[in-house]
């Protein structure tokens, strides 16, 4: 079963994510989890950097003059089911969750990974868009810095507008301009039922032309 992809509809363009649920699916449920519920609809890029990243996911940044934007995360308590397990899972009393250093993804220009404030466990519902190899940041390099990666842009076009918002203008690291994320949504595959298990007829399928889809 081909991964979800995330679609990030942002006031500077669309940004299409592969999330990372064969190899990280503890992480990757929690963020799935947190933009179908709309967690992150009408949030902000509250930190831009560039040549290194773009970060959001912080509820505090509905406002994007918002000074606690950086320090939020989701409630805690609250619960997601691992999608790849069928486990509930819990957050923490600080809304966080643990960290999986599992599968030895870098943090390459592209890639979407768990932000952090440099604690054990403490990612939550903030991310970061890497526009820069970045891999001083990997869980797995020598350095402090810890950040699993859980997607990457899904095409060229997505990497672009990662990019644009990286060179927007700044004040310590906030847009002048706001950049607005007006709503993720997560498509998930589903497997249609097996007819041989079933009891149902095969269906009929009628062959469409192959579409040359990008990679």
């Amino acid at each position: 079963m081909p991964n979800p992809i995330a679609t990030f509809d942002t006031s500077k363009g669309i940004i299409k994510c592969e999330i990372f649920l064969d190899q990280v699916p503890y992480t990757a449920s929690n963020f799935i989890d947190l933009a179908n519920s709309g967690f992150y609809n009408g949030l902000h890029f509250h930190r831009v950097i560039r040549n290194f990243m773009i970060q959001s996911g912080c509820p505090f940044s509905r406002d994007p003059k918002a000074r606690r934007s950086g320090t939020g995360g989701p409630k805690p308590g609250t619960t997601f089911k691992n999608l790849k397990s069928g486990a509930i899972e819990t957050r923490n009393d600080r809304g966080n969750i643990n960290d999986e250093f599992e599968a030895e993804i870098s943090n390459k220009k592209g890639t979407l990974s768990m932000a952090n404030t440099g604690d054990d466990n403490s990612g939550g519902s903030q991310f970061f868009m890497n526009v820069m190899n970045n891999e001083f940041l990997d869980w797995f390099s020598r350095g402090k810095s810890q950040h699993p990666v859980f997607g990457k842009a899904a095409d060229e076009a997505s990497f672009d507008v990662m990019l644009a918002i990286s060179k927007v203008a700044t004040v310590e690291d906030v847009p002048e301009v706001p950049v607005r994320i007006n709503s993720v949504t997560v498509a998930l595959a589903v497997a249609e039922p097996d007819p041989r298990s079933s009891g149902l007829s095969p269906k009929r399928v009628k062959k469409e032309p192959e579409s040359a889809d990008p990679a």
